[in-house]
């Protein structure tokens, strides 16, 4: 497995023990400036604040060996390990989120020391202040749509003795209603996606496309058909929430599930050029 592209910090100096693990970025403030000093980054270790350009980075260290390269690529192998730090990660974006506005830097986010953050914030200085203002007074809420034919079907009564004759025109018959009960899902299901982008189009700033969700990483039954990210302003998140919640409601084989909200992740998409590697 390849190096994930959300790392970005290059090979360690020689002899180097730490690198610097950046999670946030916002205009630099009291706020973050006091967030630093009571909450734990990955592994427990303090957070601490670098300035540049007017900006501040929450960071905090994080061993060289395991956040190396090849330590990278270790750790998103090991989903316990992962899990463990994407929840350090996200509850430091999410506390950052709730005092001001602020960037969440992609997870697993690395530099070779404090001295690269700050030259990374003075150079991006221009696009991290764009982007900020773009997303102040705005969170962002999650819509997926599932299609589940299985909560649409009812169950075919058990054949008596006397219909075994016609048992395989009957598994035929019933066969070929449950295609067209799945088949009319997957269709009510386009539908309703379609309308849910017009009513949160009405009010979102921006929109992402996300892959549906698949497997383990899907939240429920069913198919997930669509799967989007809404850029919303705060004062109608609750009412989109709620109405965006209810666009399924009595339609038997499909479900919405809107989350969030949430700090801007799919929008704060400022990528570093050179990601603080070693240069």
């Amino acid at each position: 497995m390849s190096t994930p592209p959300n790392a970005t910090g290059g090979l360690p100096a020689p002899g180097a023990e730490e690198m610097t693990y950046v999670y946030a970025v916002g205009r630099d403030s009291p706020a973050l400036h006091g967030l630093a000093s009571r909450l734990p980054g990955v592994d427990g270790r303090p957070l601490r604040p670098v300035g540049g350009g007017g900006l501040c980075a929450l960071v905090s260290s994080v061993p060289a060996d395991t956040f190396s390269e090849q330590g990278l690529s270790a750790q998103m192998e090991d989903l316990e390990r992962l899990e463990a730090v994407a929840r350090a990660h996200h509850a430091v974006v999410d506390a950052a989120f709730a005092e001001t506005s602020v960037l969440p830097m992609r997870l697993a986010t690395v530099y070779l020391g404090d001295a690269r953050v700050a030259d990374m914030l003075v150079r991006q200085r221009s696009e991290f202040q764009e982007l900020l203002g773009r997303l102040e007074g705005h969170v962002e809420l999650g819509v997926k749509v599932y299609a589940d034919p299985g909560a649409a079907t009812t169950p075919a009564p058990a054949a008596s003795p006397s219909a075994k004759a016609g048992s395989g025109r009957a598994y035929l018959r019933q066969r070929q209603a449950q295609q067209r009960t799945s088949q009319d899902a997957y269709r009510v299901a386009s539908d309703l996606a379609a309308r849910a982008v017009r009513l949160a189009e009405s009010v979102a700033a921006s929109r992402v496309v996300h892959r549906p969700q698949q497997g383990q990483l899907a939240s429920r039954p069913g198919v997930n058909v669509a799967n989007e990210a809404y850029l919303v302003p705060r004062e109608h998140t609750d009412q989109l929430s709620r109405e965006l919640s209810a666009l399924a409601d009595g339609t038997p084989g499909v479900a919405v599930e809107v989350t969030g909200p949430w700090a801007p992740y799919s929008f704060a998409t400022a990528v570093v050029a050179d990601g603080g590697g070693a240069r």
